[in-house]
């Protein structure tokens, strides 16, 4: 592995750290997060059609730029610096890999050089709070978790024209706003049982046609605002099977490697909110005097920052190892990065509450957003420990109570 980064990605970092600078702050977060999409439409458009973000990780034979997981989630550590809500993660970390790993060529074609100017944003859709279980991180995805041929879940029934589907998923991010769904759906019944992933298009009518019937999308309240979340109602709605009907497709083996690549872009991301909360936290003990003199100077209070700078290098290492792991083919290291990131934002983001004393605890400062952010990403994408022993399992490192050579 090599650590140094290239000049472009260097340039990717800077880039885009100057544009939410001077585009994204405290304030600007406030509005976005109140916006009927829930994020700033026009920075959006900015970073999709001048940095080519939401393709930076699509094949150029698609309209993107080419690069690889470690460019997007060195992208990812700074939108998660400002805490910048975008379609981001759902679009181009989780529905886009899925749509390029499953798809069939025609669409790819249509879909794929839409998502990477921009133009359209996707979805992914899975029944109850089973997002992790799904993409692999916290539990094997090829039970039952879609439905199971039971009530509840998202079924699926084929028709002389097409599929069906019929059901209910929540938490799902930015599904209020998406123009393309990817549900994961349970067909077959008992006998032959299996889950899908189908397409419904135009959920919102853009393009004239008054958006699919029988879907009813409602925007959640959710922990964490710049993580938009809604809820996806499906009343015998018109879908599109993603890719061709073959039995011997592995999409569960597909949604474990783009949990896998996601949760090394999500652990980056959660590295760069604790450094930047970390950094405001020492901007601020330099300042707020006690007994006459600045808290920062204060033995106490420095060895708790020093203890807080280390665990955020360590998480920032393995996010980086991750990234390039996930680009060489390596398998399975995107959970444990993950885990190690989401540690080191909650520890961080608790700490800067506490040293920022009473103001750290009202709504006009900012430390509150990110203490949000890692509470609402620990429940979306975790828990740490879940993540940590499915990660164990998965590598068979504990066998028989005992240690395995």
């Amino acid at each position: 592995m090599d650590a140094t980064f290239t000049a472009e990605q260097e340039e990717i970092r800077r880039t885009l750290r100057e544009l939410l600078l001077k585009r994204c702050g405290p304030e600007e977060v406030r509005t976005a997060v109140q916006s009927e999409a829930g994020y700033d439409s026009a920075l959006w458009e900015t970073l999709a059609q001048q940095l080519g973000l939401p393709g930076l990780a699509f094949p150029e034979a698609y309209g993107g730029v080419g690069c690889s997981a470690t460019e997007l989630a060195l992208a990812s550590e700074e939108l998660g610096r400002s805490l910048a809500p975008s379609p981001l993660l759902a679009t181009a970390v989780l529905g886009a890999p899925l749509l390029l790993a499953l798809g069939s060529e025609d669409q790819r074609a249509a879909l794929l050089p839409r998502i990477a100017s921009g133009e359209l944003t996707a979805a992914l859709a899975v029944p109850g709070a089973s997002l992790t279980t799904a993409l692999g991180l916290t539990g094997d995805n090829r039970g039952d978790w879609a439905g199971g041929g039971r009530a509840g879940g998202v079924q699926a029934r084929r028709t002389d024209g097409g599929w069906r589907l019929y059901g209910q998923a929540d938490q799902v991010l930015d599904g209020h706003s998406a123009g393309l769904l990817l549900v994961a759906a349970h067909t077959g019944g008992f006998a032959r049982s299996r889950t899908l992933l189908f397409l419904v298009r135009d959920p919102l009518g853009r393009d004239g046609s008054g958006g699919s019937a029988g879907v009813t999308r409602v925007r959640l309240t959710s922990l964490d605002e710049t993580r938009s979340q809604a809820r996806i109602q499906l009343r015998d709605v018109e879908a599109e099977l993603l890719g061709e009907e073959d039995e011997s497709s592995d999409m569960a083996g597909a949604l474990a490697s783009v949990g896998d690549s996601a949760a090394a872009v999500l652990a980056a991301e959660a590295v760069g909110a604790a450094d930047r909360v970390l950094e405001r936290t020492v901007e601020y003990v330099k300042q707020r005097e006690q007994f006459g003199r600045a808290i920062g100077s204060f033995q106490a209070v420095k060895h708790r920052l020093a203890d807080l700078y280390v665990q955020v290098q360590a998480a920032r290492s393995a996010a980086y190892y991750a990234a390039w792991a996930t680009g060489a083919g390596e398998e399975r290291v995107g959970g444990l990065a993950l885990a190690q990131a989401l540690e080191a934002l909650r520890i961080t983001s608790s700490e800067a509450v506490q040293l920022h004393g009473g103001i750290g605890f009202t709504w006009e400062h900012e430390a509150h957003l990110y203490f949000k952010r890692a509470a609402g990403d620990e429940l979306l994408f975790g828990p740490v420990h879940r993540l940590r022993e499915h990660a164990a399992d998965a590598a068979r490192l504990f066998g028989g109570g005992e240690v395995a050579v």
